[in-house]
Formats: C-alpha cells, structure tokens, sequence
C-alpha cells in the first residue's frame, strides 16, 4: 500500500511540473522592422491573462499566423486591444518596450 501511494504521488508530482512547464507558451519572435525585433515573452503575459483571452480571438495558433501592423495596434487590435494606456502602457509612444535594436 505504501509503494501504491508513492508510486501515485511521484506520477503527480512528475504531472504537475510537466504543466507547469509548459505554461506560458515560450517566447514568439517578431522581425520588427526598422525600429528592431519583437519577442514576446508569454510569460510576462500569462501572469495576468488567461491563454483565451488572446488565443483565438486577438491571435490565432502558430499554425494560423497573421500579420499583426502598429497600424492595427494602434486601432486597439492585436497588442493595441490592452496596450491602450489604460490597461497596459500604450503602443504609440512606448516603443523601446518591445522593439530592440
């Protein structure tokens, strides 16, 4: 019984990292343009933010992949649907906090 009970709690806790793990998605690198690429740390985001409140409606899955524009942003869609300067710091003037050089 307490070999039953160990062998349980070691699948659990080797489950659990396995989630936890996974978590976040990883980084997603954008080429940016002039003003410099673009990596999106799932993790910053997924601190806050549920994965549904941008997958599928703002983003699709890597398989479906758009092109997202400041142009779009900056009508509040994409990243621009929370970095609006209400919710998160704003798109037209915060530029350095994603581009880099």
């Amino acid at each position: 019984m307490v070999r039953i009970l160990c062998i349980i709690t070691l699948l659990s806790v080797i489950l659990v990292s396995a989630g936890v793990a996974m978590v976040g998605g990883g980084d997603v690198r954008f080429k940016g343009g002039k003003p410099g690429e673009v990596i999106f740390h799932h993790d910053t985001h997924v601190t806050n933010l549920q994965c549904t409140d941008c997958h599928d409606s703002l983003y699709v899955t890597k398989a479906k992949d758009k092109r997202v524009t400041m142009a779009q942003m900056q009508k509040g869609k994409s990243c621009g649907a929370c970095h609006n300067g209400k919710q998160a710091f704003d798109t037209k003037s915060n530029c350095a906090n994603c581009h880099k050089k």
